[in-house]
């Protein structure tokens, strides 16, 4: 039964569509079918031309992640997987929207307001790899995708660390390292677009160089 209501108070609160509802309120305009197509704070603003609202987006689907969390700590005190599990499915139905046909955001935002309760270890190394990529190469969904796959990569490899930073503490490195897996594979999974578009760019300019 705790699984269950968990489940459902992550995926209630990450199904509230904030760039839909208010880049329309504001501009009239339907997100999914302008910019990216993407209901999130950087397509809201691209959207919007407004940087309050894009900045109005990020800062709620952060409180999307964070309630997730929140609610079952204080529901099911001192387990880790309660909250794990509402984060994962708060993610799945923010970037997946049962109310917009499927259509949502990349979930950063949701995720990253989950994390800095549960799990801030891995927000810190997203973060700084984040930093590393951008700063490389100059590009955004680069940086987004480096940072998914290299995070997978570092908590496998400090596992005891990332257990020791995460709160409430897991009962074992499995249920930890199993649950930050999906969710950055979700995250991975919303990232396939751009990956795509990077790859044929790459195509593209090495064509062009010969």
């Amino acid at each position: 039964m705790e699984y269950l209501i968990s489940a459902l108070i992550g995926y209630l609160l990450g199904s509230f569509p904030t760039g839909y509802l208010l880049v329309k309120s504001s501009k009239g305009s339907d997100i999914t079918k302008e910019g990216s197509g993407n209901v999130g704070a950087l397509n809201s603003f691209e959207v919007s031309k407004s940087k309050l609202l894009g900045i109005s987006v990020l800062f709620i689907d952060l409180i999307k992640g964070a309630l997730a969390v929140l609610l079952p700590i204080i529901l099911f005190p001192q387990v880790f997987i309660y909250p794990a599990v509402s984060l994962i499915f708060a993610l799945f139905s923010h970037c997946f929207n049962p109310w917009l046909k499927l259509k949502g955001g990349r979930g950063l935002a949701t995720a990253a307001g989950g994390m800095i309760v549960i799990f801030p270890y891995l927000l810190v190394i997203w973060c700084l790899i984040w930093v590393i990529f951008y700063v490389m190469r100059k590009n955004i969904h680069v940086a987004n995708i480096a940072a998914t796959i290299f995070s997978i990569i570092v908590i496998f490899g400090t596992s005891g660390l990332a257990t020791k930073y995460a709160n409430p503490v897991p009962q074992n490195i499995s249920e930890l390292l199993i649950t930050a897996s999906i969710a950055l594979i979700i995250i991975l999974v919303r990232h396939i677009d751009p990956l795509i578009e990077i790859i044929s760019s790459i195509k593209t300019n090495r064509k062009s160089a010969r």
